[in-house]
């Protein structure tokens, strides 16, 4: 199976010359303005440009209303919007209707049952996301560095579609892979050196590791 790798977060042109340069699939831009990561849509356009034909941009929002949204898709032109925030099944299909792309609706996860939310959602969201639940007092509902147990996904259905995330760095994705099995990976903090500062060493040492974790489930 092939593992999807999204680079999350990106603002820098070397940043995301390294997603590219380790064989990113997807590049994420955050538009969300309490995040250390949020880019402006002229910026992530600018950035986006030498992903054409590499990967896959992906537009970042948390509960984003219409004109915020039209304003990212007028100016970025992304390849696919991930809503990261408490949209409900009819806003992802509202945003799917109104824009034409896929949709990636992320879902914070800290047991098996929380997968359960995903049910009104199938059919509707293109891919999903599962994050960790962010800490007590945060402000952020992803990119929070935390993790959750990897195992409760072995349970998913085969067919749904997703992108493992929270808590991913270059020395634990080995078992991230080994536990969980996933389709698609997203890292944004583990790559960091530090808060929404993307460190091009950590995203090569990164792709090192998932390349070493492919190989393992490849054997």
């Amino acid at each position: 199976m092939a593992l999807d790798i999204k680079i999350c977060g990106l603002k820098t042109d070397k940043a995301l010359a390294a997603a590219l340069a380790g064989g990113a699939s997807h590049v994420g831009f955050i538009f969300f303005a309490k995040s250390p990561r949020y880019v402006e849509p002229a910026q992530a356009r600018r950035l986006r440009e030498a992903a054409i034909g590499k990967a896959k941009a992906v537009a970042v929002t948390v509960d984003a209303g219409d004109a915020l949204l039209d304003e990212i898709v007028e100016k970025m032109q992304p390849d696919m919007l991930q809503l990261h925030g408490s949209e409900t099944p009819e806003r992802v299909a509202q945003v799917k209707a109104r824009y034409g792309l896929p949709v990636m609706k992320a879902l914070a996860v800290s047991a098996a049952a929380d997968l359960e939310r995903i049910k009104p959602f199938v059919g509707i969201a293109d891919r999903f996301l599962f994050d960790a639940k962010p800490p007590k007092g945060s402000e952020l509902p992803g990119g929070n560095g935390v993790a959750f147990d990897w195992r409760i996904l072995a349970g998913l259905d085969a067919g749904v579609d997703y992108m493992l995330s929270g808590g991913l760095n270059a020395a634990n994705i080995g078992d991230a892979v080994r536990l969980a099995n996933p389709p698609g990976l997203d890292i944004s903090s583990g790559v960091e050196s530090a808060p929404g500062v993307k460190d091009p060493a950590l995203i090569e040492q990164f792709f090192r590791a998932v390349g070493a974790a492919r190989n393992t489930r490849a054997a």
